[in-house]
């Protein structure tokens, strides 16, 4: 007999599964198939299959080929989302196994339902596409109103502070915090400082004031001091 599956999904707590879980079991008994398990998720649709327990569980039993049938009320009971949809429908197909939906009247056991599974199939990569060709036309349009593209430059200041924070031996958590700026751009400006420890700086001559410490200096500055102060020797 052939092993099935059934995976119900309602969006709140206010709602419940019974009655796609009654008429599937229905179907599954006129079709003689034998519901070996029932998989249900209280989650909104636009949730993926990390979010949604259910889901995963039901497909990672298909996956191991455990199920010959995976029964389900509609469409939108596995995804909101054409792609996610057809990523879940190609789990179950490249298992072996086969989907019945039942709102839909898709059954991949019969010819028509195979074909529907392929336009669903088709229909999601132009969505890729036009998404992408959307995203692209976009971008076009800000850079021809000069719009700068990307993350935004630090200024030379914040550098500065960041430095002063990381010198006093803080870490780059707490520099962060201080200073309301990613871990991110921390890191970035402590590699710029580590990137001059091996370069040999000439010491200053006795006509120098003595006053003088490179260390106030920004980065800039301490590479051209370090490179003039090797060229006169």
């Amino acid at each position: 007999m052939t092993k099935a599956v059934i995976y119900a999904r309602v969006s709140t707590k206010d709602q419940n599964t019974e009655n796609q879980i009654k008429e599937l079991k229905e179907v599954a008994k006129k079709s003689n198939w034998e519901v070996v398990e029932v998989y249900s998720d209280v989650k909104s649709g636009s949730k993926g299959r990390v979010n949604r327990a259910g889901l995963d569980a039901m497909l990672t039993s298909v996956t191991k080929r455990e199920v010959d049938q995976v029964l389900c009320w509609s469409v939108d009971r596995l995804g909101r989302s054409l792609t996610d949809l057809v990523q879940t429908m190609d789990t179950i197909n490249s298992s072996g196994a086969n989907l019945y939906i039942h709102t839909q009247g898709l059954d991949t056991n019969t010819p028509t339902g195979k074909a529907m599974f392929q336009m669903v199939g088709v229909f999601a990569e132009f969505e890729r596409s036009m998404i992408v060709e959307r995203v692209n036309a976009g971008l076009a349009v800000a850079k021809a109103k000069g719009v700068k593209l990307g993350r935004p430059k630090v200024k030379e200041r914040l550098k500065e502070q960041i430095r002063e924070l990381v010198a006093e031996g803080k870490s780059v958590r707490m520099v962060s915090k201080k200073l309301k700026v990613s871990t991110g751009t921390v890191v970035n400006v402590k590699k710029g400082m580590t990137s001059f420890e091996n370069l040999t700086v000439v010491p200053l001559k006795s006509d120098e004031s003595t006053d003088f410490d490179a260390s106030k200096l920004s980065t800039d500055e301490f590479k051209a001091y370090a490179e003039s102060r090797l060229a006169k020797e």
